[in-house]
Formats: structure tokens, C-alpha cells, sequence
């Protein structure tokens, strides 16, 4: 049988999404652009996110439902819905954010007229658990650069990724790793995508994106939000990237992480994925260097929790000894 090829595939990757999904999913069908396809994949869920989702593709057929056997994380989960896209352009969706609707035709108008543009989202501001606004997401990034190394000194800057649910080109995607199981994984997808291409932001809200208890960042980086503001920025902590890596891929759970080092490692091999000159190499080594000064004694801390990990395996067995 002959599947017409919708111009977008929207992912939207769930666990346990019953609270907000229902919002979510209404926000996509009401855009104005209607020539694309809802990928569901449901990491399995234990509340009624199945029975909320079975129902809305009973009404609309552009919804394709998938439902994992078991929790496989986060990262998994997000590269499973793109592996099922059919469309020309790809869109992460969240089951907690919501979207104009004009979002997708906004987006896709964009990468329509100017090919070196591979991903294009909008202005976003915040909403709380009840959809009521909370302020303005004022991190602008001269992503727009046409310059590489400059879009990925960019984005080695504090922000909050909300680039990833931009409308993307999916040739763009298919020519980067998948999203890695790692902290800060969702970062690391868009440096690489920034050395391939162009980003365009819309200069209007379109995009409204939900803060919550439940979400990752309240959980694993409580104070988040002091990232919109200059003032608070020096009293900003940094993330849990211990826990962000077994939220990101679950098998994480009991090995030996070396979180910041993985970071640091995957920001090198990024530069070196891609056809860049001697020269832009160079430029994106330094601003790692740059960016990243000041962080070194996370790297000190990896190695501790390495120590301290080995020395109390090497302990347990002198202990059952004696």
C-alpha cells in the first residue's frame, strides 16, 4: 500500500503525559497547515495517556499511535519518533508545550523559500501548568550567522534548547548522529545541526512553552529560570547532569558516569563530524575552550565519583573477607 508523503512529521515522544497531552494534541490539529503526520511514541505510560491517544486517532487519521513495551528513556524515545517520520520537515513536539496555529505554516514557509535555513522555530514565552503566561524567553542567539563556527560559539551559551522544536529539515537530521544518551544530548543535536545549516527565528510568539514540576528541567534544575535574567545568572546552579543522564536514557541507571567529561567529548567530536575549514576547526576549539572556562573542576568532580565508585567495589570484597 502507497503512503502519500506528508510534507511534516510531527514526533511526539510521552511518558506519563495524561496531565497535558490532551492540550498539546489539540494545539497540533488546529494548525492551519494541514499536510502532515502526529507520530506518537508512548514510553509506557502507567496513567490514561494510552487511552487518550487511542482515542484521537479514531477521529483523525493523520495520527499514528506507537506504544513501547517498556520505559526505553527519554533520548531513545525522541529518536524512535523521527525513525518513523515520512515527512520532508521534522518537528519535535513536547505533551506538555503548546503552538500557535500558524507555527507550522510560519516555519515551513521559511525553509521553503531559503534553503540554507535547515531549522526555523519562533519567539517563545513561558506558561505554568495552567497555560497562564509567566514571562517573555529572551535568550536570542545569533544562530542566524552564516558563518558555522559562529553559530556553534552561539550555542555553547547558556539556553534551554527550546531550538529542537523548531520544524527542521530532515535531511539535516539524517546526516547527524541520533540524539545520544547522554546529559545535555538535546545541546549537543543542535551544535551539530548548527554546523550543517542556518536557524531562523520568527520574530513572534508562536511557541509557548510550559514550565511545570513534572518537567525535566524543574526536576534535575530547580533554578532554571535565572537564565532569563542577567542579574541572577551569577548565582544560576548547573544541572544535575548525573540524574539528566539516566533521564535521558534509563540503561544509565547504576553505571559509572563521567557526565561533564561525555559532554566535553561529545562538543569535540561535533567539530570534527562535518567538511568545516582548518581555520573554522579551529575557531570552534577555542570556543569551547572559552565558553566552558571557569567549569573545569566539573571535570575534577567526575573523576572523584570515579574514585570513590572503585574504591568501594574494591572494599566490598575485603569486607565479605574478613
Amino acid at each position: 500500500m502507497n503512503i502519500k508523503q506528508p510534507r511534516v512529521s510531527i514526533g511526539l515522544p510521552v511518558y506519563n503525559g495524561d496531565k497535558f497531552i490532551k492540550e498539546s494534541i489539540d494545539s497540533l490539529l488546529a494548525q492551519t497547515f494541514a499536510d502532515f503526520e502526529l507520530i506518537i511514541s508512548d514510553n509506557a505510560s502507567t496513567d490514561k495517556t494510552e487511552e487518550i491517544c487511542r482515542a484521537y486517532i479514531e477521529q483523525d487519521k493523520r495520527i499514528r499511535y506507537y506504544r513501547n513495551q517498556h520505559n526505553i528513556g527519554c533520548a531513545p524515545n525522541f529518536n524512535r519518533v523521527f525513525e518513523l517520520s515520512l515527512g520532508q520537515y521534522f518537528k519535535w513536539a513536547a505533551h506538555d508545550d503548546l503552538h500557535a496555529a500558524d507555527f507550522i505554516k510560519k516555519c515551513v514557509d521559511v525553509l521553503d523559500e531559503d534553503p540554507t535555513i535547515i531549522l526555523c522555530h519562533s519567539y517563545t514565552y513561558l506558561i505554568d501548568e495552567y497555560g497562564k503566561f509567566i514571562q517573555n524567553y529572551e535568550v536570542k542567539l545569533k544562530t542566524y550567522s552564516p558563518k558555522p563556527h559562529e553559530r556553534f560559539h552561539e550555542l555553547l551559551n547558556w539556553h534551554l534548547c527550546y531550538q529542537c522544536y523548531g520544524v527542521i529539515r530532515a535531511s539535516a537530521l539524517k546526516a547527524i548522529p541520533p540524539m545520544g544518551s547522554y546529559a545535555s544530548a538535546d545541546g549537543t543535536l543542535l551544535l551539530r545541526l548548527s554546523l550543517l545549516g542556518q536557524f531562523y527565528e520568527i520574530p513572534e510568539y508562536l511557541f509557548f512553552a510550559r514550565n511545570h514540576p513534572q518537567q525535566s528541567m524543574s526536576m534535575f534544575w530547580p533554578n532554571h529560570l535565572l537564565i532569563l535574567n542577567s542579574h541572577s545568572k551569577d548565582s544560576l546552579k548547573l544541572p544535575d547532569f548525573y540524574a539528566y543522564s539516566i533521564w535521558f536514557d534509563s540503561a544509565n541507571q547504576g553505571k559509572v558516569l563521567l557526565p561533564h567529561w561525555r559532554i566535553l567529548w561529545e562538543f569535540i567530536v561535533s567539530i570534527w563530524l562535518f567538511d568545516l575549514s582548518l581555520y573554522e576547526r579551529l575557531c570552534c576549539h577555542l570556543s569551547i575552550y572559552m565558553q566552558l572556562k571557569g567549569t573545569e573542576y566539573l571535570l575534577l568532580k567526575d573523576l572523584l565519583k570515579l574514585l570513590k565508585s572503585l574504591w568501594q567495589s574494591w572494599q566490598g570484597p575485603l569486607v565479605k573477607e574478613q
